[in-house]
C-alpha cells in the first residue's frame, strides 16, 4: 500500500461520484473493498453504518476512517484531500458553467440521464449490504429490522439518525447475544 494508492482510490471514487456522498458510496465500496481490499464488505457495511450515524458528509467520514486505518494521520490527510478537492474544484468550475448555460436543454438532459445510473448504483449497494446482513444475522432479523426502520422513518416520521442509533442499541443488546464471530 502506498500513499498514492490511498489518494488515487478516493480521488477516483469522488471524481466519478456525481450526485454527492450517497452517490459516491458504491464507488467508494468498489475501491475500498474490491479493488484495493483495504477491508471486507462486512467491515465496509459497519463503517457505513457508523458514518451515517455521525453528522457531516459520509464520503469524508469513510475516507478519514480508511485513511487512518491504512496509514495513520497522514492517511487521514491524504484521503481527506482526495475526497474534498475534486468536489471543491468541480463545484467552483461547474457552477460557473452551469450558471452560464442553465437554460440549455443539453444541460438539463445530462442531469436527467445521470439520475437512473445513480439509482441503479444505490440499488446494487443496498443489495450487497443486504446480503452481508442476511449472512450475519439471518433473513428474518434483517427483514424485521428493515421493516421497523422503514415504518419509523415513513409513518413514524423519526429522523434517520435516531433510527440508526436505535439499530445500534438493538444490535448491541440483542444481536450481540446471538452472533458468534
Amino acid at each position: 500500500m502506498t500513499w498514492w494508492e490511498l489518494f488515487w482510490g478516493f480521488f477516483v471514487a469522488n471524481v466519478l461520484g456525481y450526485g454527492g456522498g450517497p452517490a459516491s458510496i458504491p464507488l467508494l465500496q468498489e475501491e475500498v473493498v474490491n479493488h484495493y481490499e483495504w477491508m471486507t464488505n462486512e467491515q465496509f457495511a459497519d463503517v457505513l453504518a457508523v458514518g451515517n450515524a455521525l453528522p457531516g458528509p459520509i464520503a469524508t467520514k469513510i475516507a478519514a476512517f480508511v485513511g487512518y486505518q491504512e496509514a495513520g494521520w497522514i492517511g487521514v490527510v491524504i484521503t481527506s484531500i482526495a475526497t474534498i478537492a475534486p468536489s471543491a474544484v468541480a463545484l467552483i468550475l461547474l457552477l460557473r458553467i452551469l450558471n452560464k448555460y442553465r437554460h440549455s436543454s443539453v444541460v438539463k438532459g445530462m442531469t436527467l440521464l445521470v439520475q437512473p445510473v445513480i439509482a441503479i448504483m444505490m440499488v446494487l449497494l443496498t443489495w450487497e449490504m443486504g446480503e452481508v446482513s442476511v449472512e450475519t444475522i439471518g433473513i428474518w432479523q434483517s427483514l424485521g429490522i428493515a421493516a421497523v426502520a422503514l415504518w419509523a422513518m415513513t409513518k413514524g416520521r423519526i429522523h434517520p439518525a435516531l433510527v440508526i442509533v436505535a439499530a445500534f442499541v438493538y444490535g448491541s443488546l440483542v444481536l450481540s447475544q446471538t452472533i458468534v464471530v
